[in-house]
């Protein structure tokens, strides 16, 4: 069997770092990296003389001459580097009952995304031990090496971007080279005069857990625990005693080393080019951050400023007045090219001849009444017929009379409403004067609704729109009922594809052939709901 156990000799015993004046040492050099760290943060605001009240500001000089902006706004690839120092407690859990020891660690760790990181420690210190009767004690000194993975246990909470706390664990492997004088069996301590098991290399598995504390974009501070469980045939020797350097033991168990320590951790790296590490950083501020430019993305689509039911994007006139009717490009509607819009025209349908003028009301005020022949009427209103067509016209129907074809404007309504808007009882009569200048024509009403709401409810309100434009013609202008074919349509048909456009939300009038037939009321239209 290999012998473990150096031979006791009486040469001094190798010196060893005093502990307390190494965590001197790394305390004061701790505290020097944490000062530089918070004030290196910025330049606070200088407090003002004056006497008036003024607002406080956790600004700094650099915020507000937009330095720290640009570090922000600024293209970053990956993540800082953190640097820490531990001043540590260590013991042993051991065959020797563990007495209290100091070391001191330092470490790197790297973020990989918001929950995993990689760290590597490397470690320095003394334990000590010594049972109750002194029959057995020991000093040992360690230096050992650690590469861990790190889990960061409280960032799946969705609240938060930044987190001022890290709770983590961590598991890990890594090499250690140790040192331990102890008590022979049999004999009284002698200082230098002990067996000394000498340094060889050892591996070992580890595991631990902390909390840190953020204090700033660079400094955070935490507390933390490690176990180091040494394998091989040196497993058992950290305090030096196992089944046979002392054969009373009844059995070979590992040692292990425990180190508790308070971490002073620094982000290291420029900010500008590098983020703080993700572990700090909500885990979901990213999907959610995605999650609100898709939205604003579709709001900015979809943005209706002046609510006429045409986006945007697509309205050539941005600022139409509150319930003006439009085409599906959002002009405001001049049905008689007289330059006056339809909401503002008292005759929209009465274009003016050559030489006259209107007023601001549209209505002709030098009426040319010289007499016209019938081929002249006709061939104005096939100009008229010719322009619109060459325009596009939106919002009207094209409708065929005695005389020839000619456009009739739909009727809008707001959302949820079937009643009609004082706006169009203009236009009503415009189209009563066409019925009752053609005793022959058939008009089919047929109503819509937008995509708002159920197909159902939606049947009930486009139906309940067609019936009030029937009833005014009939009740106000005297219109035959059998002269108006009553249909509905609900949300098909839709001229624009947005949910919500007030251009679906219409009443158009159609020519009635012979075959044309009224629908029946649907289920609910006395008290159904839609959009």
């Amino acid at each position: 069997m290999t012998n473990l156990i150096s031979t006791p000799n009486l040469k001094t015993k190798p010196s060893r770092t005093d502990p307390m004046k190494l965590l001197q040492l790394t305390f004061t050099c701790s505290m020097l990296l944490l000062s530089f760290g918070l004030f290196s943060q910025g330049t606070p605001v200088p407090a003002t003389n004056d006497t008036e009240t003024v607002e406080t500001t956790d600004m700094t000089i650099e915020d507000l001459t937009g330095e720290e902006a640009a570090m922000d706004d600024g293209e970053k690839t990956g993540t800082m580097w953190e640097f820490g120092i531990r001043p540590s407690y260590m013991w042993i859990g051991g065959d020797v009952d563990a007495g209290s020891d100091f070391g001191v660690g330092i470490h790197l760790r790297k973020s990989l995304d918001h929950l995993f990181s990689l760290r590597f420690d490397g470690l320095y210190g003394n334990s000590n031990g010594e049972n109750e009767n002194s029959t057995r004690r020991f000093e040992n000194n360690l230096i050992s090496g650690t590469g861990f993975v790190v889990v960061s246990l409280n960032n799946f909470r969705f609240k938060g971007d930044i987190r001022k706390t890290n709770i983590y664990a961590m598991v890990g492997a890594g090499a250690n080279f140790f040192e331990t004088e102890y008590q022979e069996p049999g004999n009284t301590w002698q200082e230098g005069r002990n067996p000394i098991l000498d340094r060889e290399f050892s591996a070992h598995a580890a595991g631990g857990a902390g909390i840190a504390f953020r204090l700033s974009p660079r400094v955070n501070i935490g507390f933390e625990y490690q176990a180091l469980v040494p394998f091989g045939n040196r497993a058992d020797l950290l305090d030096g005693y196992n089944e046979n350097t002392d054969p009373t033991l009844g059995g070979n168990f590992r040692d292990v080393q425990n180190v508790g320590s308070i971490n002073l951790n620094f982000n290291i790296g420029n900010r500008a080019k590098k983020s703080e590490p993700s572990y700090w950083v909500n885990a979901f501020s990213p999907i959610r951050d995605e999650i609100n430019r898709v939205d604003a993305r579709v709001d900015d689509a979809t943005r209706d400023s002046d609510g006429d039911g045409v986006v945007d994007a697509i309205d050539q006139e941005a600022n139409t007045p509150a319930g003006v009717p439009v085409d599906t490009k959002g002009r405001v509607l001049d049905s008689d090219k007289d330059g006056v819009p339809d909401y503002k025209d008292l005759e929209p349908f009465f274009p003016p001849r050559a030489g006259e003028q209107v007023d601001a009301n549209g209505v002709v005020i030098n009426r040319n009444d010289k007499p016209i022949t019938e081929d002249r009427v006709q061939e104005m209103i096939d100009a008229s017929i010719a322009r619109m067509q060459a325009g596009n016209q939106g919002g009207t129907t094209r409708v065929t009379t005695d005389r020839g074809e000619v456009y009739l404007p739909m009727i809008y309504f707001p959302l949820n409403q079937s009643t009609i808007k004082y706006s169009d009882y203009g236009t009503l009569s415009s189209v009563a004067r066409v019925l009752q200048g053609n005793a022959g024509m058939r008009l089919v009403i047929r109503g819509y609704t937008d995509r708002t709401g159920s197909a159902a409810n939606n049947e009930v309100l486009s139906y309940r729109r067609a019936k009030a434009v029937v009833d005014h013609l009939v009740t106000q202008h005297g219109i035959e009922r059998s002269r108006l074919v009553l249909q509905y349509r609900g949300e098909e048909n839709a001229i624009v594809p947005l949910d919500k456009s007030y251009v679906n939300r219409r009443v158009e009038f159609l020519t009635a052939d012979d075959n044309a037939s009224e629908d029946a009321a649907p289920a609910g239209a006395g008290s159904g709901r839609g959009y």
